[in-house]
């Protein structure tokens, strides 16, 4: 095995988390919260239980991965855990501090700090260039302007049979009919994460 294969090897499969980088996630996760808590949503970070859900299924070998609110980096973790190469994901963050911590664990991968309703403008790739969006926004704390505005972004940049992936502290779609009408989407959900606080679902959403 080269050199260079095996630094490839060593990004793409992180790690796992360990109980210091678990517990400095959580601080980092509540002084979020503390300061902007409409924006983080919850006061801990998302556990490895939902993220292997929210990643399930996606093609190490197929198109570029997009997530959006990369928080902590335990999303990403898994998304690279998958065996995806770290050029062929994006992870858009707005929280300064997040986007450096992501940075900082993630060499090689591309973190974006723009807001996701404009995201197409900003990303390497270009339209149908995306297999799948990974999204841990607040869709519960957006109203129906934003969710329309994230979406349309969302898919713009996926490609024909492309899936936006969502979770959410509810047992419904955070969204609702009206939007998905105006989109021309649907909504499948995945599954439900009992080992995750608080518990999430999660949802796929696909054009019709």
């Amino acid at each position: 095995m080269n050199d260079k294969f095996s630094r490839a090897r060593a990004v793409a499969y992180p790690v796992p988390a360990g109980p210091r980088e678990r517990a400095a996630e959580y601080i980092d996760f509540l002084a979020a919260w503390l300061r902007r808590p409409r924006q983080t949503a919850s006061v801990v970070p998302s556990s490895r239980y939902l993220a292997r859900l929210m990643v399930r299924g996606i093609d190490a070998q197929g198109a570029r991965v997009l997530e959006l609110g990369g928080g902590t980096g335990v999303f990403t973790r898994e998304i690279l855990a998958t065996g995806l190469p770290v050029d062929k994901l994006e992870v858009v963050e707005i929280n300064p501090a997040f986007a450096r911590s992501l940075r900082r664990q993630f060499p090689g991968v591309d973190v974006v700090e723009v807001p996701a309703q404009m995201i197409a403008s900003h990303v390497t790739g270009q339209a149908g260039d995306y297999q799948t969006v990974v999204s841990g926004l607040p869709l519960l704390a957006m109203d129906k302007t934003a969710h329309v505005a994230i979406l349309r972004e969302a898919f713009s940049l996926l490609v024909e049979g492309g899936d936006f992936v969502q979770f959410t502290y509810s047992m419904r779609s955070p969204v609702n009919k009206d939007v998905l009408d105006t989109l021309g989407l649907k909504v499948h959900k995945v599954g439900q994460v009992v080992r995750n606080f608080p518990p999430a679902t999660v949802f796929r959403y696909t054009r019709r």
